[in-house]
């Protein structure tokens, strides 16, 4: 074999992880099991195809590759071969093996190796390594004490486990962390990524016994109008034209997205794991084939797909999980001669929560002390009373004539309680600075109308700053607020265009 592979094969940073992992495995006498961290789009499948090569070159020992998905088998063995590796997928098509030491390596997927271990219809000697990927899946860990003597080397993007109760560091004795995001965008290997959030009150969501917001709760809220048109309007505002990833959390939402965007004329389509493997993969074909396309779906494009092409990636959805939150901005992250930026549109207000996707994460203190961290994540709440609205650009050119925009209710709120006046009065005064801006830029009652219905997600914004600050926050009270808020509105604008008249 060439002794120039790996160099050939694997970037730096890669090397020097896999040297890292393998001076571990060296020193390990007590099978220790290993967990490596590398963000998506890095290369781990490259990385721990590497591994195996190397293992079974050094050691003559077998090496298990565990996936938790059939695409991810397929690919995993795929990228095994190319390095060289004769290995063997273990599907639901082998009903039996019996270990004749043609191959040293075998992929599987782990509840079809689980029956057919339960059954005693597999049998694996000699197993000095077992790889499990995407490993803060705990399905992997009914297949550990078939391999009590064997390494077991996990790898994942996100070392913090899907279920609270069963923490990493409970399995793994230690933690090598890869290269971080922001390092991958400086070497050009990771796309740089435009955020765009939008103000979204996530007070209806109601969270499940996994620790995440549920479908239902879920459908109900970014399956209404609203929520459908905030989506094609963020749409249309940063991100028409280009090659588009929708992630929801029900398919119910994500059919109503698919019927909001044909109605607008956009080439959409809509995928869930209802789909069969044959429409799966000509709606995938069309998506990659289609310079403009826009995919809809719920979380089954987040591991074991790669469209590099992906230009935005839309996360009309909320959600607790961190791993979730960085695999659906992963999908947009690969690069490409011709892109080297992507863009993501966050409508769950997710950004708030676990931070910006390039930003530094301290993922030793994560693994150690994941009931520390996930007491931590900022509750809904408190990121609401946090967000501040800013008016995008293209709706600013509209009102240019106006040289101040701004209104602050804390601090109005503030004079109106220090002057003794009611506190209504925040909303009369509030209410009397849009219909200026209105009047300002329009030149009948009609178009100062028209531009009144374009300040809706800034009315609700003040709304709810308002009801902060009167400490009555209910979802009905702030609803009546706003109905109250745009009729008063309009009658204002009525009444400053009679008294130009």
């Amino acid at each position: 074999m060439r002794t120039d592979y790996i160099e050939k094969s694997l970037y730096d940073y890669q090397i020097q992880d896999l040297n890292t992992i393998f001076s571990f495995l060296k020193k390990n006498e007590l099978n220790k099991n290993l967990l490596y961290q590398l963000p998506t789009g890095g290369g781990k499948t490259v990385v721990f195809s590497e591994i195996s090569r190397r293992f079974i070159q050094e050691t003559g020992k077998k090496v298990v590759v565990l996936t938790h998905r059939i695409e991810l088998s397929i690919q995993t063995s795929n990228m095994l071969s190319g390095f060289k590796v004769k290995n063997m997928i273990i599907n639901s098509d082998v009903k039996e093996l019996r270990d004749d030491n043609q191959y040293l390596c075998f992929v599987a997927m782990v509840e079809t190796l689980n029956n057919r271990l339960q059954e005693d219809m597999v049998e694996l000697n000699d197993v000095g390594l077992v790889i499990i990927d995407e490993a803060h899946y705990n399905s992997f860990r009914k297949l550990f004490k078939y391999f009590e003597k064997a390494t077991i080397l996990g790898v994942t993007a996100t070392p913090l486990s899907s279920n609270i109760k069963l923490p990493m560091k409970d399995h793994y004795q230690k933690l090598i962390v890869g290269e971080s995001i922001k390092s991958l965008i400086q070497k050009r290997f990771l796309a740089r990524a435009n955020m765009y959030s939008y103000d979204v009150s996530l007070r209806s969501l109601k969270l499940g016994i996994n620790g995440d917001y549920t479908v239902k709760s879920s459908d109900e809220l970014y399956g209404n109008l609203n929520m459908l048109n905030k989506l094609i309007g963020a749409y249309e505002e940063v991100a028409k034209g280009t090659k588009t990833l929708i992630f929801n959390n029900g398919i119910s939402t994500s059919k109503y997205v698919h019927e909001t965007f044909k109605k607008a004329g956009y080439p959409i389509r809509h995928l869930d794991n209802k789909n069969t493997a044959s429409e799966r993969r000509e709606i995938l074909n069309w998506f990659s084939e289609t310079p403009d396309a826009i995919l809809t779906s719920v979380s089954i494009l987040t591991t074991g797909f790669d469209e590099p092409g992906v230009e935005t990636v839309i996360l009309n959805r909320a959600t607790r999980s961190l791993t979730l939150y960085f695999q659906m901005i992963g999908r947009g992250s690969r690069v490409l001669p011709e892109k080297e930026e992507f863009t993501v549109v966050d409508l769950g207000n997710n950004v708030a929560r676990f931070g910006m996707w390039d930003a530094p994460i301290d993922w030793q203190e994560i693994f150690h002390f994941p009931d520390f961290y996930l007491s931590n994540i900022k509750n809904d709440e408190e990121i609401e009373k946090e967000f501040v609205y800013e008016m995008p650009p293209e709706l600013r050119a509209k009102f240019s004539q106006s040289e101040d925009i701004q209104f602050d209710i804390k601090v109005e709120y503030k004079k109106v309680f220090a002057q003794g006046l009611k506190s209504k009065t925040v909303l009369e005064r509030s209410i009397e600075q849009h219909a200026k801006i209105c009047v300002e830029n329009s030149e009948d009652v009609f178009d100062a109308r028209l531009l009144a219905k374009q300040l809706k997600d800034e009315i609700a914004y003040r709304v709810r700053q308002y009801s902060y600050c009167i400490m009555n926050n209910t979802k009905n009270y702030k609803e009546w607020l706003e109905e109250d808020y745009e009729r008063k509105l309009r009658l204002t604008i009525s009444q400053k265009f009679a008294a130009k008249m």
